[in-house]
């Protein structure tokens, strides 16, 4: 089916209802009464009904201490079943948000529930702002954190990056502090957990002073610019995404978010750039969808929340009709990496929505998809056609192995124990760490066991 006409026929446009293929989250254990619960895609079928919702902390540390098995349920946006569990799941939302901010303003605390659009809009009433936002601002900023996500930026490191503290409940309900003043080492280990260690209650995160930030964009980049002139490319804005088909010789879009630099001071965007033309009119990554819920570009000013996002802060998505993957590769081998992917256009042209490259700064995260270099994402909105996109990933991560790829924790992936702790040098001091924090396996789910236990 021509993407075209897919768009025509789906709820993108229309409105029509997708029955998504579930991927299912093997239970021995008898389903219980309750609603069923899905992921937002709806593509995983939660294999537990139970869900603690406590109002309190003190509820909160109970229900973590008493409990034989429990996973911290986030805003549900992750495409695997990294939240998962056989016997019970654990959501924070109703507690206070309790958004705090320090008295030198350099950091905020929030419960770790909170949305990052709801900090966002707090922040900026305040004056102040953090380094990036990821496309979508409805996730939850310990949710974000624990999978390594990120937005783009050549000098912008992962959400992540941006915690100085971290609050977390161990596995016997006590309360563990990890922050750069006292334990640095420690909070390096422990920010990127994909929920192995404990239930965070309360997260630390660097801001700075508010900011405004323009958007551009550009179409019909030629792959030859891109690859002659890739640094030129990710260093022209604050945020930089590329959105591509894999189809022909060029990247459908350029998106280019530049930072403020005060009235009279803009720089003109030019009407080309490395042969890629300005856009006329605000666009859709997906040209042939309707740009309403995209944030403003045109170059008009706006707020660093109202512009670095791909999508407006008010536009609550209740599904995505969709699955996603998305795999890192050091920014020393993107080039023959995504050229390695275009080589498989035609495979990969029937069954994808749109795919985003974007840049992320190295770190020091154990887990970190980005730990120790300087990264670009490879980024793949599928069409939600599991059985399709099951066969194509394993031939997507066989073209991107020898780039010593490693794949978003909170996406679909296929890529083994033995090779995911190849690529992550401190691995086993992270599986020692889950092991002191939680030695009775309270965290550990179907998800931990097969991608950072087994031994495969």
């Amino acid at each position: 089916m021509k993407k075209r006409q897919f768009l025509k026929n789906s709820s993108f446009l229309v409105g029509a209802n997708w029955v998504l293929p579930m991927i299912s989250c093997d239970s021995p254990y008898k389903k219980q009464q309750g609603p069923v619960r899905t992921n937002w895609a709806g593509n995983v079928t939660y294999s537990t009904q139970r869900l603690e919702e406590p109002e309190q902390e003190g509820v909160l540390l109970s229900a973590v201490k008493q409990q034989e098995k429990i996973k911290v349920l986030g805003t549900r946006h992750s495409f695997n079943g990294i939240a998962d569990s056989q016997l019970r799941q654990l959501s924070l939302e109703k507690l206070d948000p309790n958004i705090q901010l320090s008295a030198d303003g350099k950091t905020v605390s929030v419960n770790g529930a909170v949305q990052y659009g709801v900090l966002a809009k707090i922040l900026q009433q305040q004056g102040f702002a953090l380094h990036n936002l990821a496309s979508l601002p409805h996730i939850s900023v310990a949710g974000a954190c624990a999978t390594g996500t990120h937005g783009s930026g050549d000098q912008n490191g992962n959400l992540s990056t941006a915690v100085t503290a971290m609050e977390m409940i161990k596995s016997n309900g006590e309360i563990r502090l990890f922050s750069e003043d006292s334990n640095p080492e420690e909070l390096k280990a422990s920010v990127v957990h994909l929920g192995a260690l404990g239930v965070v209650t309360r997260m630390r995160l660097r801001i700075q002073p508010t900011y405004t930030v323009r958007q551009f964009v550009y179409e019909n980049l030629p792959l030859q610019q891109l690859n002659a002139q890739f640094d030129t490319v990710f260093s022209s804005g604050y945020s930089v995404s590329l959105f591509t088909d894999w189809e022909g010789e060029k990247v459908n879009q350029l998106w280019i978010k530049k930072k403020g630099q005060g009235i009279g001071q803009e720089d003109a965007m030019p009407e080309n750039f490395l042969g890629a033309s300005l856009a006329q009119d605000h666009l859709h990554p997906i040209k042939e969808i309707s740009p309403i819920n995209c944030t403003a570009q045109m170059g008009l000013a706006g707020a660093w929340h109202e512009r670095l996002p791909h999508f407006k802060m008010d536009f609550t998505p209740s599904s995505g009709e969709e699955l996603q993957s998305e795999y890192f590769v050091p920014r020393s081998q993107a080039v023959a990496a995504i050229n390695a992917i275009y080589s498989m256009g035609n495979e990969i042209y029937p069954f994808l929505l749109i795919s985003e490259i974007r840049s992320i700064k190295k770190d020091e995260l154990w887990l970190s998809p980005a730990y120790g270099r300087d990264s670009i994402a490879i980024h793949f909105t599928w069409k939600p056609d599991w059985e399709n996109v099951r066969k194509l990933l394993p031939k997507i991560e066989a073209q991107l192995k020898p780039f010593q790829v490693r794949p978003h924790w909170g996406k679909l992936f296929t890529l083994d124990q033995k090779y995911l702790n190849e690529q992550y040098e401190r691995m086993d001091d992270f599986v020692g760490l889950m092991k002191e924090m939680d030695p009775s396996g309270k965290f550990v789910n179907v998800f931990l066991q097969k991608n950072l236990l087994s031994k495969t």
